[in-house]
């Protein structure tokens, strides 16, 4: 039988966290080295260096860039999966091919935005599913930003109800306008995904769950549980905690009939040419 190693660092081989997995396919032997990665890791956003670029780099730098009121690879994105993906059974919680959703963003930022369509339009769905959610994974800030976190997920534990509308609705307000503008096109595209749920499966609690963090985590994790708990709280329960309070949060404004201080907005999104 051959032996096959997967080119990997050699130090690597030394690291304990990592383990060795042997799997026999057609009398070749190939050794998969798989480490665990903490979800502190995972969720860790990593900003860009190069202005230039559209992922790892803030929705207001790119739209100014763009002249556009939401990134262009978002309503490609948006736009392709509307196109053919809305009844694929776990859209955006099926895993897209990672070396699909590479390739779309690197072409994001290489060649004009009919190559990426063109490619998008020979993809899995579920690649341009990935593709959109990492665009909002690796922002150097999350979307409802660093800023307004903390107060968005005090927020959504008020139990006035009335209380409770006016302080969220008056911190989505606050977003800056880009960011208000991306997430009132990505509501609206979710609530017609949960249309189809019936078909995909994809409830928009569901799709609270996928997107909760992508939009809410902060660059840097801070605590938000009380100062003195009854009960001793360990790092698992503190990032429980943190993603139920996410996934609350943008589940609240999916619920919601109707954002009547922001209607013209999303219409003004919804059926401009003017992307």
């Amino acid at each position: 039988m051959s032996n096959l190693l997967l080119d990997l660092d050699p130090q690597a081989l030394q690291d304990r966290d990592w383990q060795c997995t042997v799997i026999a396919m057609n009398g070749i032997e190939v050794k998969l080295l798989v480490k665990f990665n903490s979800r502190e890791f995972s969720l860790k956003r990593m900003p860009s260096r190069k202005q230039t670029g559209v992922f790892g780099v803030k929705i207001a730098v790119v739209t100014k860039r763009e002249r556009s009121k939401v990134p262009y690879i978002m309503r490609q994105c948006v736009e392709e999966i509307e196109r053919r993906g809305m009844e694929e059974v776990g859209i955006y919680r099926m895993s897209g091919v990672v070396v699909d959703i590479q390739a779309l963003k690197a072409a994001a930022m290489s060649v004009n935005n009919k190559d990426v369509s063109v490619m998008m339009s020979e993809m899995d769905v579920n690649a341009i599913a990935g593709t959109l959610k990492l665009h909002f994974r690796e922002l150097p800030e999350p979307l409802f930003t660093d800023e307004f976190y903390p107060n968005f997920a005090e927020g959504i534990t008020l139990s006035d109800l009335v209380a409770k509308k006016s302080c969220i609705l008056n911190l989505l307000l606050s977003l800056p306008e880009a960011n208000l503008l991306t997430f009132l096109f990505l509501l609206d595209h979710l609530e017609r995904v949960a249309e189809k749920e019936a078909v995909n499966k994809m409830s928009l609690h569901n799709l609270a769950t996928v997107f909760g963090s992508e939009l809410l985590q902060p660059s840097e994790k801070e605590s938000k549980l009380p100062a003195n708990p009854s009960q001793p709280i360990t790092m698992t329960d503190s990032w429980s905690l943190e993603v139920v309070s996410q996934v609350q949060v943008l589940l609240y404004f999916l619920w919601l009939e109707a954002i009547p201080a922001l209607d013209s907005k999303r219409q003004s999104i919804l059926f401009s040419t003017d992307v």
